[in-house]
């Protein structure tokens, strides 16, 4: 098979030769045969190929030859399927060695591969381009160990189970984000709130003397511990504007920013200021603390499958509120119609707006039913009814692919989880 002009460079796959030009190589969509363009010596050919023929200039590689004749197909007409009579595992595994991922294969296949992972638990990672002999720059050896040390800096910071420093500080991590949590929860009780009753001057010296007391402590000292390691993984980390744009790091900005606006807000605007008075933007302020919750996620799976699901399925979600909304105004419209806007004798009040009546729709089609309004026509108990099964069907309709993308959401997490455990076990024998 030729490819292009040029001196041809054969690829021999399994005992199935192909041949191609050394321009084509350079933008070849397999990742892997692209890199051969870029070797300089026979070493760095070895490193991509099982073996080297520099006579016939042939390259060796010792992989199934029909599953690369279909990822052939794909290459050449943009279409991916799983060879007939081949375990999906091993195919996958294929695509893998040859740079492609599960995104690239029809979605029919993307559900079975979902499917056969689920049943298995089989997980595999694609090959860091830049991992291995040929991703080493020539650098001195001072830049190459400070290098290192970032890194090695990063993954404890970034991925919990990465060393045995990095569970240890998830640790702690977790349990500075349990106590903030409980004293948050612990200072809505009446016993806590009762300062807030006091006159201005007692209110006053009650803040300054707050800073003194257990509550306060401790919540100085976990913003202190929050502050330092954000600080830490923003020095470590590799791309400082992409750091600050990651959803979670901007979480964890606002939930430690309202205690040192709190703060500066006690200090600038005195003891008899209008705000001290009312404290509403200060409680605003401290309640925000609740964001700590979602600190959560960067040391568990299931909230972090959560948040990369909502991500990819975001053109779903925006499916799914756009059948709310259709659903919404066509029910509320009517409702109203025929509970209030009818001269039938019998005015159901609750009804008397649309704007009222989508509050109804809403909580019939999530089936909730707080029982607040209803209908009282039998027309109107009719379409509440048709409410309800459209509700049911609709919100059932986009459900199928959030599911699938949220195995393989899981997947590729707990694969990832599963790659830094075992590097950790490496640890530990070492």
């Amino acid at each position: 098979m030729n490819f292009g002009r040029g001196p041809p460079v054969v690829l021999n796959v399994g005992g199935t030769r192909y041949s191609f030009s050394r321009e084509v190589l350079k933008d070849f969509p397999l990742r892997r045969v692209s890199r051969l363009h870029g070797c300089l010596s026979e070493q760095d050919v070895l490193e991509v190929c099982d073996d080297y023929d520099r006579e016939r200039n042939e390259y060796f590689f010792d992989r199934h030859s029909e599953a690369f004749g279909f990822i052939m197909l794909y290459v050449r007409h943009g279409h991916l399927r799983f060879v007939p009579h081949m375990c999906e595992l091993s195919f996958y595994n294929e695509m893998i060695y040859w740079g492609l991922e599960g995104s690239h294969l029809d979605y029919c296949c993307q559900r079975r591969l979902d499917d056969r992972m689920s049943e298995t638990c089989t997980y595999y990672a694609a090959e860091e381009p830049n991992g291995g002999p040929e991703g080493k720059g020539r650098r001195p050896p001072g830049a190459e160990r400070r290098k290192k040390w970032l890194e090695r800096m990063r993954r404890t910071f970034e991925e919990p189970t990465s060393s045995v420093a990095a569970q240890v500080l998830a640790t702690v991590s977790i349990l500075f984000v349990i106590v903030s949590m409980v004293v948050l929860c612990a200072s809505t009780l009446p016993e806590w709130r009762a300062p807030e009753n006091r006159s201005v001057e007692e209110q006053s010296r009650y803040t300054a003397e707050s800073v003194r007391e257990p509550s306060g402590i401790i919540e100085a000292i976990c913003i202190g511990w929050f502050t330092a390691e954000c600080i830490v993984r923003f020095i470590v980390s590799k791309n400082k504007c992409e750091f600050v744009r990651r959803p979670l790091n901007i979480i964890d900005l606002l939930a430690i920013t309202p205690y040192y606006i709190s703060v500066l807000m006690t200090v600038f605007t005195g003891e008899n200021s209008q705000l001290q008075r009312a404290g509403v933007t200060l409680r605003v302020l401290r309640m925000m603390r609740i964001f700590w919750v979602i600190k959560l996620a960067r040391h568990f799976i299931g909230l972090q499958t959560l948040g990369l699901t909502l991500k990819r399925c975001y053109r779903e979600m925006v499916m799914l509120l756009v059948f709310i909304c259709v659903a919404m105004a066509i029910f509320s419209a009517l409702s109203q119609l025929l509970e209030n806007g009818l001269d039938l004798g019998t005015k159901n009040k609750d009804y008397a707006s649309i704007p009222a009546a989508c509050w109804w729709v809403i909580i019939s089609m999530t089936t909730v039913g707080y029982g607040d309004m209803c209908p009282i026509t039998v027309p109107g108990r009719i379409l509440g009814g048709i409410c309800v099964v459209s509700g049911i069907v609709l919100l059932a309709l986009p459900i199928t692919f959030i599911y699938h993308s949220f195995v393989q959401c899981y997947h590729e997490l707990k694969f990832r989880s599963a790659r830094y455990s075992r590097s950790l076990s490496a640890e530990f024998l070492n």
